[in-house]
């Protein structure tokens, strides 16, 4: 009896030691992944900041407090703002989760009679989600300048059609999405993604261009439509919004969104 009870105590140190060793390996995977990704995430993001660089004026906007947004005590938001000349407000987040990294690109427009540009492109391990949304946050979706600009965007959309589609959940906000593209890739595919990336971004600019700035008035009407969309997303919810109102609450998150990740209170 005494024989197994010492056999026992002898294989025990064993399996701990393959348990430890598994959870380094596993460790060790996440972690050259993570480091992976985020070479790829921040590449994508500089090549869109040259491709917009190249079509625009850009002015760097101090985020404030917001530059970095903890949560959860690991996650950290890194995250900057800029001017778009005669269009609007530039978000852009960067996190590194471990087991996912993401950047989020929200171009909204002030300036011009054009639709909000959302992008969230998510690198999980080997898998890749790219999620393209132009929302019609103007007064008349019928006009024909506006209905060539959508035109052009169901273009960017046809072009790239062989990405394998990703079905989403239905949201309250759908029915302001004329043109969306939820597309799934894989590792090999990093570079055709930060060609869609900077593409949606090349292509938002140039029909940009093409408009005549917004009269004062006009300005005042595209801002609380945008504005009612911010405070949609606060009291009705979205995927990402719901994650921020519950570590930073309401205020806080509306505060931020309002400054910085739309930008509405720059222009009033």
């Amino acid at each position: 009896m005494k024989e197994q009870n010492i056999n026992k105590k002898k294989k025990w140190p064993k399996v701990l030691l393959v348990i430890v060793l598994l959870i380094a390996a596993l460790a060790g995977f996440i972690l050259y992944n993570a480091s992976q990704n985020m070479k790829v995430v921040n590449s994508t993001c500089s090549s869109a900041k040259k491709t917009l660089s190249n079509c625009a004026g850009v002015t760097p906007v101090d985020p404030g407090e917001y530059k970095q947004i903890k949560m959860y005590g690991l996650m950290k938001f890194d995250v900057s703002q800029y001017d778009i000349t005669d269009v609007g407000n530039l978000s852009v987040m960067k996190v590194n989760m471990g087991f996912m990294q993401m950047v989020s690109y929200v171009i909204t427009p002030f300036d011009k009679n054009m639709p909000l540009m959302s992008m969230d492109f998510m690198y999980i391990f080997g898998k890749r989600k790219s999620y393209i949304e132009f929302y019609d946050l103007v007064p008349d979706k019928n006009s024909a300048d506006y209905a060539d600009v959508i035109s052009t965007f169901k273009e960017f959309e046809n072009k790239y059609s062989s990405f394998e589609d990703i079905t989403t959940d239905p949201a309250w906000y759908d029915d302001l999405m004329t043109v969306a593209l939820h597309k799934a890739g894989k590792r090999a595919d990093d570079e055709k993604i930060e060609a869609m990336f900077c593409d949606a971004v090349s292509c938002y600019i140039e029909k940009a261009k093409e408009l005549e700035v917004l009269s004062d008035e006009e300005k005042a009407v595209k801002l609380e439509l945008t504005q009612k969309y911010s405070d949609d997303l606060i009291s009705k919810g979205g995927v990402s919004t719901d994650v921020f109102k519950k570590q930073l609450g309401e205020d806080k998150t509306k505060d931020f969104f309002d400054k910085v990740f739309f930008g509405t209170e720059r222009h009033r």
